[in-house]
């Protein structure tokens, strides 16, 4: 790995999912992980994509919100980044995933829920 990869690997756990500057811990799964939940990414990105909504019906809404996980410390709990469809339970509300990407070492990942 070139020297620049490895100052971003290790800004990845020191600075942007650091507890003390930017993150806080969630527990997804069952699992208390470092992570950063980001509602408002969330809601620009929707802008971008145009977001099917088709599929909710009448006086049901969405709940989206957005997570960035150091994706070292979430393969060590769960082997990879979540698929698509896939549940996720994130501090107890059950969400699907409607996007994941890995970021060079921060997982993004989008998720979704009804509410009524």
């Amino acid at each position: 790995m070139s020297a620049f990869k490895d100052i971003i690997h290790n800004d990845c756990s020191d600075v942007f999912l650091n507890i003390e500057e930017f993150s806080d811990e969630h527990i997804i799964n069952g699992q208390t992980l470092k992570c950063q939940v980001d509602d408002y990414e969330q809601i620009s990105r929707e802008k971008r994509y145009q977001y099917n909504r088709s599929l909710h019906g009448d006086g049901i809404y969405l709940k989206e919100v957005m997570i960035y996980v150091l994706a070292d410390e979430f393969n060590k709990h769960f082997n990879s980044l979540p698929a698509v469809g896939r549940t996720l339970i994130l501090d107890g509300r059950k969400y699907l995933v409607s996007d994941a990407q890995d970021e060079y070492g921060i997982y993004s990942i989008s998720l979704g829920s009804n509410e009524t």
